[in-house]
């Protein structure tokens, strides 16, 4: 038998579990493990910032239901992913990061990049560990993977000393390992199905709420046949948005303060009642509401409140098995009764309000008109990638999803950053997958700040990713250009930081320019007709990205809420 090395071992294992996509930054001591992955047959692609890097890995992760494996240097490469390993675990998508670190020989002396990264990626994984030799490297490569993938999935990290990857052994000495395991299946328990459909039956404002645990399940079949059969009104979760469409007319998220205020029974489909849904709690909710709550995790039933019916649960069994028990009774909610005209009422008076901000296209823009002129021009079933405070806010209320898993956002961790690496993920997954698919990454100019480079990384790879910043020169609000050099120009330069808004930014900033690093432009837009023809142009271009710049008015903001964003605790 020959030698082989740590290198080799790990990519052979990594693709053996179905590992098909690595991003990350390479450098000592992992150079030759991205050559060794790509010798294993596994697409390697090189990012510009780790935490980008992990971003891109988690959404191929919850696109395609396996995780994408993220690849690091020691010391500061694996602290960088940190912001990502968070988000993953937060927002429950699976990831695998890898990470080389100091020779084990360097440990305690000083070595370059020395830190103790098993500890302290820990905290934000499911699964921490180092393998201490090179035979056991498929069994902690297994073990990794199907635990970023079952039960709630989320994030792990394994660590490689620099002389475990380049150490070599005999062939002989690798244990054969055993491709993916299936994902259990959990199936609920007939009595509390029993008693969900019993509250359903009797609820006089049913709402379902579907969650971005539907889509992951890929429930789509069996929540679309539950809101359409029985005629229940639902509202999604920013990215549970598709698993029915938000076309439908069973959509009441124009009515969503009334929808959840007095409902008196919610069936909480795969999301958590925290911030997004305010905790399940008044004033945002009816004080008697029942809540029936589906989870795959046991230790999310019952948290922020007791939920009338818990059910540990995959989202597609539990669902059918409600929908089965519904048809038996024959039950269908009253179209005419007085829950669904309220709802009805809501809808119309918000879409008007709406519509009426949408129809002001003076310049500078405002948000709104923006969303409404961009989403016409949208192919129906691309992928929208979204991040910023308003921009992602409004935007999910007005670009529209059909399908499931095409929505991809900050999500419940909030982080900003994410979009150029989703819309990476996004737009690789598009051409493995459905090479006929766009991938629209709507930004935030501040938002953009955070990973504006990894526009290199799509030049280099190819990717047709329209990149759209919607740009009020700000952080929330920007000032006018003329304004803030006065207000700059009115103390010494070194006083500068003490005088300039905390949220401002430089004032239309040219971010179309960008493009013009490569050898290439983008469009720079103040009028929606000039919108208009940059999409339509940017979507004829299938091997290069497009950087959009929409200037809007500087104070641009969302139409009056009735509630603060964020449920302010009373205690």
């Amino acid at each position: 038998m020959g030698e082989v090395d740590g290198n080799t071992v790990l990519a052979q294992a990594l693709k053996k579990q179905g590992i098909d996509y690595v991003f990350g930054i390479i450098g000592y001591p992992v150079i030759e493990l991205s050559m060794a992955l790509q010798m294993a047959d596994i697409h390697y692609i090189g990012m510009r910032n780790e935490q980008a890097a992990c971003y891109a890995a988690q959404a191929m992760g919850y696109m395609t239901g396996t995780p994408g494996a993220v690849l690091v240097v020691s010391g500061p490469g694996l602290l960088h992913t940190f912001g990502g390993l968070g988000n993953a675990q937060i927002n429950c998508w699976p990831v695998l990061v890898i990470g080389g670190s100091a020779p084990q020989d360097h440990e305690g002396i000083g070595g370059f990049q020395e830190c103790n990264q098993v500890e302290l990626a820990r905290p934000y994984c499911k699964y921490s560990a180092r393998p201490p030799s090179i035979p056991l490297i498929p069994q902690h490569v297994e073990k990794a993977v199907r635990l970023t993938k079952t039960g709630r999935p989320g994030a792990a990290y394994l660590d490689f000393p620099a002389n475990i990857l380049s150490g070599r052994v005999s062939e002989d000495k690798i244990p054969e390992q055993y491709g993916p395991t299936d994902i259990p299946l959990i199936y609920p328990d007939p009595k509390q199905i029993k008693l969900a459909v019993d509250l359903l039956t009797h609820a006089k404002n049913p709402l379902v709420i579907v969650g971005k645990g539907a889509a992951y399940s890929r429930a789509e079949r069996e929540v679309i046949d539950l809101v359409t059969s029985a005629n229940l009104p639902f509202l999604a979760t920013p990215m549970g948005k598709g698993v029915v469409p938000d076309t439908s007319p069973k959509s009441v998220a124009s009515a969503r303060s009334t929808a959840l205020q007095q409902a008196d029974v919610i069936l909480l489909l795969g999301a958590r009642l925290n911030w997004i849904l305010h905790f399940g709690r008044p004033p945002r909710f009816s004080p008697n509401v029942k809540v029936i709550q589906i989870d795959i995790s046991a230790e999310e039933l019952h948290n922020s409140i007791k939920a009338e019916v818990a059910i540990q649960s995959d989202i597609r069994t539990a669902v059918g098995s409600i929908v089965d028990g519904l048809k038996r009774r024959s039950f269908t909610f009253n179209n005419e009764n007085e829950w669904w005209k309220l709802l009805r009422k809501k809808c119309q008076d918000n879409q008007k309000t709406v519509a009426a901000m949408a129809a002001d296209i003076s310049v500078p823009l405002n948000y709104y008109a923006v969303f409404k002129h961009l989403y016409n021009v949208l192919p129906e079933d691309c992928i929208i990638v979204s991040e910023g405070a308003n921009t992602m806010d409004i935007g999910r209320s007005m670009l529209l999803n059909e399908k499931p898993r095409h929505r991809l956002d900050a999500g419940t961790f909030g982080t900003m950053g994410v979009g150029p690496g989703f819309a990476i993920a996004a737009a690789l997954y598009c051409r493995h997958f459905e090479p006929n698919k766009r991938v629209i990454c709507v930004e935030g100019d501040s938002a953009f700040g955070f990973s504006g480079m990894e526009i290199e990384t799509m030049v280099r790879y190819k990717l047709p990713i329209i990149i759209v910043v919607v740009n009020n020169s700000g952080i929330y609000t920007g000032m006018n250009a003329d304004v803030l050099e006065e207000l700059r120009g009115s103390v010494d330069i070194g006083d500068i930081a003490k005088v300039s808004p905390p949220g401002c930014l430089t004032s239309v900033t040219r971010y179309d320019k960008m493009l013009g690093l490569f050898g290439k432009s983008g469009y720079f837009v103040n009028t929606v007709s000039e919108l208009e023809k940059a999409v339509n142009d940017a979507l004829k271009i299938n091997d290069q990205p497009t950087i959009i710049n929409v200037i809007i008015d500087l104070t641009a903001d969302r139409k009056p809420q009735s509630f603060h964003w964020l449920t302010e605790s009373k205690l």
